[in-house]
């Protein structure tokens, strides 16, 4: 078992992350800019609760902005972030993450070069 917060809702419904070149994690930092983070992640650092949070607002978004508050090691939780909800992580600026996973039956972003 590892040390990683798991939730037992996320473990049953989990698919690959999405692969995405560079062009396409550009793109979608680009479609984040003008986004408001949606989760926040305090010194508590990543709970349960917040994978939860994470799951429904990448199933209802697709693309969210994620603020940290003071991460020991802000890449290392981003990828431990993105690898929990299965998503894709576009980028790291500053202490603000951007993860994206498509939706599984209707995909609200098109993606370039993806029809």
């Amino acid at each position: 078992m590892s040390g990683q917060p798991t939730d037992p809702t996320l473990a049953a419904k989990q698919t690959p992350a999405p692969t995405l070149d560079g062009a396409v994690r550009r793109h979608l930092r680009g479609l984040a800019h003008p986004l408001k983070p949606i989760i926040f992640i305090g010194e508590g650092g990543i709970s349960p609760a917040v994978l939860k949070a994470l799951d429904e607002a990448l199933t209802s978004h697709e693309l969210v902005k994620i603020r940290m508050r003071q991460p020991e090691n802000k890449k290392e939780a981003a990828q431990q972030l993105a690898e929990a909800s299965s998503a894709a992580l576009c980028g790291v600026v500053g202490h603000t993450v951007v993860l994206y996973r498509p939706h599984p039956e209707e995909p609200k972003i098109e993606l370039p070069g993806c029809g």
